[in-house]
């Protein structure tokens, strides 16, 4: 009796850290996929279960990532779609770096997300329709990139009946009108 309940306590644990971790995995499939000439990861411990102790990343009283900030960090490589699993992300500051490569899809399963910084980068592509899922965007800016193609009606909308106030995609290769009605406290292509 009592070996069974050790047997089923251990895969408990088990189980519970490995839940525990999935932020710290996510955040540990970036830093695998970055160059970091200036060592701005090196407290990104992969051993760690809690990646709140990381420089760079802010969490929430539960021990949740709520923000990671690599700005201006001279990084480069792209961004991975394990990302989708901080789940409570509300601020995304990749901004001035050398990323490239697309935005991953799974960046719209982040519905927590507050700001969206990828400017000054190299990221191409065209900018995913999956964005138009974070309803509870305001800050949007993706200027200075190479993205190409048209800005997705998804991402208007979250202008018509989401909280997005600043959308910047000035200095990409996008073509295309807008044509609908705006936000009169919208900044838009600055």
């Amino acid at each position: 009796m009592v070996t069974r309940f050790l047997v089923c306590f251990v895969f408990a644990v088990a189980i519970a850290s490995v839940d525990c971790n999935s932020e710290g995995d996510a955040l540990n499939a970036l830093k695998t996929n970055l160059a970091d000439p200036h060592n701005v990861l090196q407290s990104w411990d992969p051993t760690l279960v809690n990646p709140c102790t990381w420089f760079h990343v802010t969490c929430n009283n539960n021990n949740s990532v709520i923000r990671v900030d690599l700005s201006n960090a001279g990084l480069s490589g792209q961004l991975v779609p394990q990302l989708e699993r901080l789940a409570n992300l509300q601020y995304l500051e990749l901004f001035g770096n050398n990323l490239t490569g697309v935005i991953p899809n799974e960046i719209g399963n982040l519905t927590n997300l507050i700001s969206l910084d990828l400017y000054q980068n190299q990221l191409s592509g065209e900018i995913p329709t999956s964005l138009g899922n974070l309803v509870s965007l305001r800050f949007l800016r993706l200027q200075s990139n190479e993205f190409s193609g048209t800005i997705p009606l998804e991402v208007f909308q979250l202008v018509r009946y989401g909280n997005l106030h600043i959308l910047n995609v000035s200095d990409n290769q996008l073509v295309g009108t807008v044509t609908i009605q705006i936000q009169p406290d919208l900044q838009l292509l600055k």
